[in-house]
């Protein structure tokens, strides 16, 4: 149930007008984001800060998503048996039954080029591809036993982000705005960064499904206006503009009084919202402000478009109390030179992500704020194309991902897999336990976390999903 829909079955159409008299729209207006809230009207805010199902680990999640999939055999997964036996054929039980994109015919196994090395008091093993992650080991709660049902791209990168293979379901981010609301109401509570672009599954990444559009995520743009159509128009100036924000939306109240459509509180809120991000936005964005020592450690340009900057630019939205803020990162889709290739991506990502832990944590920050890594699925130990350009086809029944922060239990991995990498034998952790997992360290409990569509109760986690208490502190 939406909060416009409970208020309205106490409060009737009658009530309403009775009580807030000819001007229902503009009070509705006045009311609907602003920090002095009325009783009667606070829960017409979609997006008030509402109280977790327990006490919560996390406020906030930055979820970095490498759009692609990066081979975790090169990055976190060393394999002295894969190494012994490449460019051998693959055993045949590990052929039947199996659906791959790519690869045809019996493939030989492939072994990694890279060196790995243990690092810190938890002897976390690393790929020499990730020297500054390297030195945050002891943050990282490592899960080597993630596994998938879907070995395409749009589908499985679906998967990851809404539990479902398919259009039209709501992404985590959406669900955590929905379940928890935002403590700033001058932002989205849910932010959206990208660097290259977002193939496949598109902006279903950070859709709200059948969720009301107020919980969807809102992309931020690294040139131009950061959020479309936010300048004023020629002509217009900011008195203007809230002039026509407030004609529209007491039209908008008086509209919502009559039908209860939780779209036109959303209409409105974002109409506010939009007129108020005319100046935090700005000023959020503006990362030249931060110390040089900031921006050598993460390695940022101001003015230009990247990676790092979008880690920097993650921080600062949390540190302003938005809720979910995700950054997808294209590129990762390495079928041929994966071993030329790889070096390049992660030379891109490696230190802003390490950055922005140590960044976390020096302002206190990690204890309250989750981060995750991770992708749609992970790589085969098998060889796709000839071994001069060696790569990799996807792989959906074993990867990693990680988290830190956020009441994770860092320094400690979790999950084991065969000895070529190729199924998991100890552990095994299913998406939608580990998108339980996610809403538990935030509070919500995943099988209460519903919503009501076509007759029946949704969920992220479906009917499935169970918390991975070895990832809690």
């Amino acid at each position: 149930m939406t909060p416009v829909q409970s208020h309205l079955q106490t409060v009737s159409r009658r009530e309403l007008f009775q009580n807030l008299g000819s001007g229902i729209g503009s009070i509705a207006l006045a009311s609907l984001l602003a920090n002095e809230l009325p009783a009667a009207s606070a829960s017409l805010n979609p997006l008030a800060p509402k109280t977790p199902h327990f006490a919560a680990k996390a406020k906030n999640v930055i979820f970095l998503h490498m759009v692609g999939a990066p081979s975790h055999l090169d990055l976190f997964e060393n394999k002295p048996a894969l190494q012994e036996n490449d460019g051998k054929p693959c055993p045949d039980e590990l052929l039947e039954g199996q659906r791959f994109a790519f690869l045809r015919g019996h493939p030989k196994l492939l072994g990694t080029e890279f060196k790995f090395k243990r690092h810190g008091q938890s002897g976390l093993e690393l790929s020499e591809l990730l020297p500054h992650l390297a030195t945050v080991a002891d943050d990282i709660c490592m899960i080597k036993s993630l596994h998938t049902e879907h070995f395409n791209h749009a589908p499985a990168q679906l998967f990851f982000q809404t539990g479902f293979g398919r259009f039209g379901r709501p992404t985590i981010g959406s669900w955590a705005n929905y379940g928890l609301g935002s403590e700033n109401q001058d932002l989205p509570g849910f932010v959206v960064l990208i660097t290259g672009s977002v193939a496949g599954a598109g902006n279903s990444l950070w859709g709200s499904g059948f969720l009301p559009t107020v919980y969807q995520g809102v992309e931020f743009r690294s040139q131009g206006d950061p959020v479309l159509f936010l300048s004023n128009p020629d002509g217009i100036d900011a008195a203007g503009r809230r002039r026509i924000v407030d004609s529209i939306n007491k039209l908008n109240g008086a509209q919502l009084a009559d039908v209860g459509d939780p779209e036109i509180a959303t209409r409105i809120s974002q109409y506010e919202m939009a007129y108020r991000m005319q100046t935090s936005v700005p000023e959020l964005m503006d990362i030249a402000q931060e110390p040089q020592s900031i921006h050598d450690m993460y390695g940022t340009q101001p003015g230009k478009t990247s990676f790092a900057n979008n880690c920097l630019l993650a921080r600062r939205l949390v540190e302003r109390g938005v809720r979910f803020v995700q950054l997808f990162d294209e590129g990762w889709d390495h079928h041929g030179s994966v071993f030329s290739a790889l070096p390049k991506k992660c030379e891109q990502v490696d230190q802003p992500i390490a950055a922005l832990l140590k960044d976390l944590k020096q302002r206190g920050l990690l204890d309250e704020t989750l981060v995750v890594w991770g992708a749609e699925f992970g790589r085969t130990p098998l060889l796709q194309a000839d071994r001069e350009k060696a790569g990799r086809d996807h792989h959906k029944d074993a990867y990693c991902v990680w988290m830190a922060g956020g009441g994770s239990k860092g320094g400690t991995t979790i999950g084991k897999t065969d000895e070529l990498g190729y199924f998991p034998v100890e552990d095994s952790v299913h998406v939608n336990d580990f998108h339980a997992t996610l809403l538990h360290l935030l509070g919500l409990n995943h099988e209460k976390l519903t919503y009501k569509f076509q007759g029946r109760n949704f969920r992220l986690t479906d009917v499935a999903g169970q918390v991975v208490t070895k990832v809690l502190a």
